[in-house]
């Protein structure tokens, strides 16, 4: 069976290949505003959730294999009651540092599986996880440090657990896996809901 990963994400790729799946890439391209503001109120889990769900699909309809599964991901982080993707530019990411540091956040990670049999989409289960996320107190160099890198203006929340960003987060309360990009644990559930077992996915 195939594993379809809906996302560019080089941290989601290495998640999983180091937990024995070698997943097939296709970006969705999905325009994740335009998804966000047809949305009518939506919790911030179902924010995260709809998100992951639209990325899914738009990769799904470009899937014919006979046995697949099509997993998407989004992840943002609520930080004093908004919730906040990717900075995209310098003055951002050192605006929503000003507003984490030394302070912690809440992490959503929202996951779709689609399953495909027969080249058809069969059946479906969609979820998200939550992480607290525990800050340091930056230095303003070691912030100008950091946003230089450009690390922070391209993944959620500005920080990354797995790269430099590591070096500020002094603990979290939840799933490491989910603040890197994809939990582990919630897309193993997933799976057995549409039918698979995550370990005859495992490489052999």
């Amino acid at each position: 069976m195939r594993f379809v990963l809906a996302s560019a994400s080089p941290a989601r790729l290495g998640v999983l290949r180091s937990a024995g799946i070698d997943p097939s890439v296709l970006v969705s391209g999905v325009d994740e505003d335009a998804v966000a503001a047809a949305l009518s109120d939506p919790t911030p889990a179902g924010l995260v959730t709809a998100l992951a769900l639209a990325k899914a699909e738009a990769v799904a309809e470009r899937v014919a294999d006979a046995e697949a599964v099509v997993v998407g991901c989004d992840s943002m982080l609520s930080i004093g009651g908004e919730m906040v993707g990717k900075p995209g530019v310098p003055e951002v990411a050192r605006k929503r540092w000003a507003q984490m540091a030394g302070g912690s956040g809440e992490l959503l990670t929202g996951h779709a599986v689609l399953r495909i049999e027969g080249g058809r989409r069969t059946r479906q289960a969609v979820g998200s996880q939550v992480t607290t996320v525990r800050f340091a107190d930056l230095s303003p160099d070691e912030l100008e440090a950091y946003v230089a890198t450009s690390e922070p203006l391209e993944v959620a929340g500005a920080f990354t657990l797995d790269g430099l960003g590591g070096w500020f987060v002094e603990g979290i309360d939840g799933d490491p896996s989910s603040v890197i990009g994809i939990s582990l644990p919630l897309t193993r559930r997933l799976l057995a809901e549409v039918g698979v077992g995550v370990v005859d996915l495992w490489r052999r």
